[in-house]
């Protein structure tokens, strides 16, 4: 039985293809598109899968959708109703939109498919899933466990904004939920907004300037603007936030708790910024440990599932672990609503058709997330040849030898092998990769190829087997979804005016033996490379030990700020030529910037649209 599973037309459209429970495909449609974020209906992702199967869309049984677009609308009527007449100049805006095209989703999806597939029986065979639900199944039904607790946490989906839940076998229940206006995600990405930056890309740089600030603002969140119970439910003070009404997520009385008005997009950072963003941190972490306490308790379990916005915020995860509620910890990769089209797939497939669950008893289902398009060696070099690129073609083993070569020297190279990875994060297939141990390369990373602010912290890729030895983790991190601090024999303590300096400034200053990974409180989002899901990364991995001592390597998506990361050969080739990536190396093709032919060079710095 084959289920096609779809998310889109709001954010991080996607498609996925399962085949007897098992995931044959899965990509965003920014990929293919090249827009961030694109939440249009994904037709090329679609056509990939597709492909990826060998079938058509008249060969699909079901097609299933990640939400239910009515209980949706029901949900912005109901939310204006409540809070009329403040929210007026937004219900106008948003109505003729919600009545032209949301209200009517079935329709409009029917009809994208039915150009495919003009036979097809979409009255019978389209299937609709509540988002938590499409969370939450994404979150089980890959993991490697047989039972499990399950927490969805995320901005909003129809109602439910936190879903805590139960899986066994091939089923799932939800026990639990918090519905809108109360959300963590959504408090989240008021404090995105307020400290300047993009709401639904820029929470990331939230968490990652954290540890830049105090957490002077924390107590004032909890005393205003959520009341958290023991338990870790919840409820926010909603006369502190417009995004029920307004059109903006924050207000003057906001603005007021906290000292002034928000941060403009690309405006000076100061350390108001800072404590704001470890304030929300703070509060993130106490209300999720909480929730997953009161879940562990509820359930019994050891084993935990994570999937929603909020499940990659990795910081909190680490706590997670570390608090030993539970002993394991299994969260989707594609954890936001890309993942929702993965989701719908698996549950149509476990809940709604009864399948059969099949576990391989060590890995999860996901097959390293590798799980988007991949070429042959003939094709990358049709195509890199089409697009005026001069390579050379090399063995296996020149290729790991040359790469290494370029990483000890201290060269940014671009990574391109095997299937493109499934979610936000790069993992080893469409890497910007790097020297951990340089105390430069975070900055020139950050600055001269990657062109995006300097406070930014970068992830390590480390063998499974070498990740105790460096980390104080001793796990699975194959999504780069935990962290956890470098070990203390591999730190460098600071000088008291290293300490004294103000903010970002504290980055320049090496704190362990991979400065370029080393966050300013000496965390890492660690990422565990396993020999059995991609055995050419690992293999560059155990390549650079042998010759460095070091099994760690710089590990970033390969893009510039603003850019989708990079899908087929010729996305490489021209985000190499117009960033200072020194080296590229796609399949067994490797690349070198001083031999291209300089009237390729692109002026990329200003090519996307900031996020």
């Amino acid at each position: 039985m084959r289920i096609l599973g779809l998310s889109a037309f709001y954010h991080d459209s996607a498609a996925a293809l399962v085949e007897d429970g098992r995931i044959v495909a899965a990509a965003q449609e920014e990929r293919f598109t090249r827009k961030k974020h694109d939440s249009g209906f994904p037709h090329r992702a679609v056509d990939y899968c597709l492909a990826e199967a060998g079938v058509a869309l008249k060969d699909v049984d079901y097609v299933a959708f990640y939400d239910k677009p009515f209980l949706k609308f029901e949900r912005l009527l109901e939310t204006y109703l409540a809070f009329a007449p403040r929210g007026f100049p937004s219900f106008v805006k948003a109505m003729p939109l919600w009545l032209k095209e949301k209200l009517f989703q079935k329709k409009l999806l029917k009809d994208e498919l039915k150009q495919a597939a003009p036979d097809f029986d979409w009255e019978t065979r389209l299937l609709f899933g509540e988002h938590h639900q499409s969370h939450a199944a994404s979150a089980f039904f890959p993991s490697p466990f047989e039972e499990a607790a399950i927490l969805t946490m995320d901005g909003v989906g129809e109602w439910a904004t936190t879903s805590l839940a139960h899986g066994r076998g091939n089923r799932l229940e939800i026990l639990r939920e918090i519905h809108f206006p109360h959300s963590l995600g959504l408090l989240y990405s008021a404090f995105t907004y307020y400290t300047g930056f993009k709401v639904n890309s820029g929470e990331y740089k939230v968490m990652g300037l954290a540890p830049y600030g105090e957490p002077k603002y924390a107590q004032a969140i909890l005393d205003n603007l959520i009341d958290l119970k023991p338990d870790g439910s919840f409820r926010l003070d909603m006369s502190y936030f417009d995004y029920c009404t307004g059109l903006r997520m924050t207000n003057a009385k906001f603005d007021a708790l906290f000292g002034g008005p928000a941060r403009q997009p690309e405006q000076w950072m100061t350390q108001r910024e800072m404590d704001l963003a470890a304030s929300v941190q703070a509060v993130l972490e106490e209300v999720v440990l909480r929730l997953a306490k009161s879940l562990a308790a509820e359930t019994g379990q050891k084993n935990l599932c994570l999937a929603g916005g909020v499940a990659l915020n990795c910081v909190a995860n680490g706590k997670i672990l570390r608090a030993g509620d539970f002993q394991r910890l299994w969260i989707q990769p594609a954890a936001g609503d890309a993942g929702g089209a993965l989701g719908a797939a698996l549950n149509a497939y476990h809940q709604f058709q009864d399948g059969a669950r099949q576990l391989n008893g060590a890995l999860d289902g996901m097959a390293g997330s590798y799980l988007g398009p991949a070429y042959s060696q003939a094709e990358i070099e049709q195509r890199l040849t089409a697009a005026g690129a001069r390579f050379a073609s090399v063995d296996d083993a020149k290729l790991i030898a040359e790469t290494v070569d370029g990483l000890v020297a201290e060269k940014a190279i671009g990574w391109f092998q095997g299937r493109m990875e499934f979610g936000p994060r790069a993992l080893g297939g469409r890497s910007i990769l790097g020297d951990p141990r340089s105390p430069s390369m975070q900055k020139t990373l950050n600055l001269r190829v990657k062109y995006r602010e300097s406070f930014r912290p970068f992830a390590p890729s480390v063998r499974r087997e070498d990740v105790a030895d460096w980390f104080e983790l001793d796990a699975d991190s194959p999504y780069m979804l935990l962290v956890a601090d470098v070990v203390a024999p591999r730190r460098r303590q600071m000088t008291a005016e290293e300490q004294a300096l103000f903010g970002i400034d504290k980055l320049n200053v090496p704190r362990s033996e991979i400065p370029a990974v080393t966050h300013v409180d000496y965390s890492a989002r660690i990422q565990t490379v396993h020999a059995e899901t991609n055995p050419r990364y690992h293999a560059l991995l155990t390549a650079f030990k042998q010759r460095t001592g070091c099994p760690v390597l710089v590990n970033t998506s390969f893009n510039v700020r603003g850019e989708p990361i990079v899908c087929t050969p010729e996305d490489a080739f021209r985000c190499f030529m117009g960033s200072d990536i020194e080296m590229l190396v796609v399949g067994n093709c490797i690349l070198r910037k001083e031999d291209q032919n300089p009237a390729l060079k692109l002026d990329y710095k200003d090519k996307f649209e900031l996020d």
